[in-house]
């Protein structure tokens, strides 16, 4: 086997050596089925390699894992069209994207607020991202690191204070300063005036199909801190991501893939179709070529 390997990897002819490239050509283009699967386990390696090293370039999560699987419906739209490209659902993978921050106290520049009617993008009419305002972050609840983490849209910051007693809510973006409760349809799902109880400053997160926001839910009962985030959602792989919840399903007992809609298993079903198809069709192609070519004996 080795003498093999040796031929082609330094091929003798009228004893001298090859060049490269007639090396590589020879590498290549082998019949031999040894080095063959050397040359494609090689390449398979190399196309790996290139593509995570592009992901991670990308959002400078370097060494960790570049994007998630969306497991629930909770940042989905009732409006999308089939297929539902351009936005975030069951089965989709999403970038995340690296963060920097300079304090637990300050929202970080890097992330850009839904906002309310006073200020914000909302107010603004500017930045977008996945059909609504604002930017989408994955964050760890409460800043655990043995619960899911949540990818849901940051909504606005929430600055708290704790003054004769009482902790204060200012929302900028609402137009709310110093207040002992707060009263938002938006955030809350109602009018009515609540205490949410939250004891320090960050970010209020709500998922875009959801009513309330996470912070008076048990998703998250407190403002996210900065330092509570992984990332921001920056781009997605459509449907591909219930591969990997079909596996985390059989694992851990779940039960996740039943979140995803049908025209997403539609589309990922034409896309393995297409992807397992391409190999077979060459295949048969040179099978075709070469026959044609072989003269009958």
């Amino acid at each position: 086997m080795e003498g093999h390997l040796a031929y082609y990897f330094l091929p003798i002819q009228s004893g001298a050596c090859m060049t490269a490239m007639e090396s590589w050509k020879q590498f290549w283009h082998t019949k031999n089925s040894t080095v063959a699967l050397v040359r494609d386990v090689l390449v398979a390696l190399l196309a790996v390699l290139i593509i995570l090293t592009a992901l991670w370039a990308y959002t400078g999560a370097w060494f960790s894992a570049p994007m998630v699987a969306i497991e629930s419906g909770s940042m989905e739209h009732d409006d999308a069209a089939f297929g539902r490209l351009g936005y975030i659902d069951a089965g989709d993978m999403v970038l995340v994207q690296k963060i920097s921050y300079t304090s637990d106290l300050v929202p970080t520049k890097d992330i850009v607020p839904h906002g309310g009617p006073v200020h914000g993008a909302e107010a603004e009419h500017g930045w977008m991202t996945y059909g609504n305002y604002g930017d989408v972050v994955i964050y760890k609840p409460l800043g655990k690191d043995d619960v899911s983490q949540i990818i849901h849209r940051a909504m606005t910051w929430v600055n708290v204070t704790f003054v004769n007693g009482h902790y204060r809510y200012t929302i900028r973006d609402f137009g709310i300063y110093n207040q002992t409760s707060l009263r938002s349809r938006e955030l809350f799902g109602n009018n009515e005036s609540i205490d949410p109880g939250w004891t320090h400053s960050g970010y209020i997160t709500k998922g875009d199909h959801n009513q309330i926001c996470d912070q008076i839910s048990n998703i998250c009962p407190q403002p996210v801190l900065p330092s509570w985030i992984s990332g921001k959602a920056r781009g997605e792989i459509p449907w591909i991501g219930t591969i990997n919840l079909f596996f985390e399903d059989i694992l851990h007992g779940k039960n996740t893939v039943a979140n995803v809609h049908q025209d997403s298993l539609i589309c990922l079903g034409i896309v393995l179709t297409i992807l397992i198809s391409i190999p077979i069709i060459l295949d048969v192609h040179d099978y075709l070529k070469k026959k044609k070519t072989t003269p009958e004996q």
